[in-house]
């Protein structure tokens, strides 16, 4: 969601699409596609310019706290592993399994981020495979990975779920891992602020309405979905994935940093990213 601490932040995508507001309303697969493709490619510089430091060129940074793959090894040995990263961003996690070893493909809905992929595979040298794709419909054969992955990409913004993570068993081999990122679900029912007025409940839980920014139309601009940590469990069941692990990790003694609605103020009292580890079953 935006950031309300920094007005500015999107001013330029928001100008780009013609944002006037936001809407909580259903919105539709195909309407939430269009209005994502559109906001990724239209904020991918601003986005890169505030986060890429943070980021890294190949570096595996799992969420706003800053746990990284090198320390926590969710994924497990990649050396000589398929490896797909959805919603790849600039493809930086997907550069540090190349690194490690891996036959990584990164895939985005956005061209703007993917162009960002690119540059950063000539800077680096480490160049993974780079697919522009809907996650939903993803074109890659069957059991083609031994690993997929997405660090807050894609999962938030698809209208089903349910869906893509249809898709991500089937293109893994059995006893592949799925490894995902979120924001944590209990965020929903704080304002998207990392001040002190984010620290009061103003959402229901339970509403799965998705949140929407709107053009004076009424058309979405930008989507994201709200899924309980129930809501997560059963679709990775419904899919043939295996729940191995929970992450909730905790605010790190020391970060400072402010990225949209996480802050040290808010890290220390619950928590802002959930980390799903799957199993595909046999």
């Amino acid at each position: 969601m935006a950031d309300v601490t920094d007005p500015d932040r999107h001013a330029r995508a928001e100008q780009v699409l013609g944002t006037t507001g936001v809407a909580h309303r259903p919105v539709t697969a195909a309407e939430a596609t269009a209005a994502n493709l559109a906001w990724w490619d239209a904020d991918a510089d601003d986005y890169h310019d505030e986060h890429g430091a943070f980021l890294g060129d190949a570096e595996f940074v799992w969420c706003p706290e800053g746990l990284s793959e090198a320390d926590a090894r969710l994924l497990g040995d990649v050396s000589g592993a398929d490896v797909l990263e959805v919603g790849c961003g600039a493809a930086s996690c997907a550069r540090w399994l190349t690194g490690r070893g891996a036959r990584a493909v990164a895939c985005d809905l956005s061209a703007g981020m993917l162009r960002h992929a690119r540059e950063g595979n000539r800077r680096t040298g480490l160049a993974p495979a780079l697919v522009q794709a809907d996650a939903e419909h993803l074109p890659f054969a069957s059991g083609a990975y031994d690993v997929a992955c997405s660090a807050f990409g894609a999962v938030p913004f698809v209208a089903s779920v349910e869906t893509l993570f249809r898709e991500v068993a089937r293109v893994l081999r059995p006893g592949g891992r799925w490894v995902f990122a979120v924001t944590h679900p209990m965020r929903w029912i704080f304002p998207d602020d990392p001040g002190p007025a984010g620290l009061t409940v103003t959402q229901p839980y339970f509403d799965r309405t998705p949140y929407a920014e709107v053009d004076a139309d009424g058309a979405a601009t930008y989507v994201e979905y709200h899924r309980t940590l129930g809501d997560y469990v059963r679709a990775l069941r419904a899919a043939g994935l295996r729940l191995d692990d929970l992450i909730e990790p905790e605010w790190p003694s020391g970060h400072t940093r402010v990225w949209g609605q996480w802050s040290p103020l808010r890290g220390r009292l619950f928590p802002g990213t959930a980390i799903f580890c799957c199993t595909r079953s046999p």
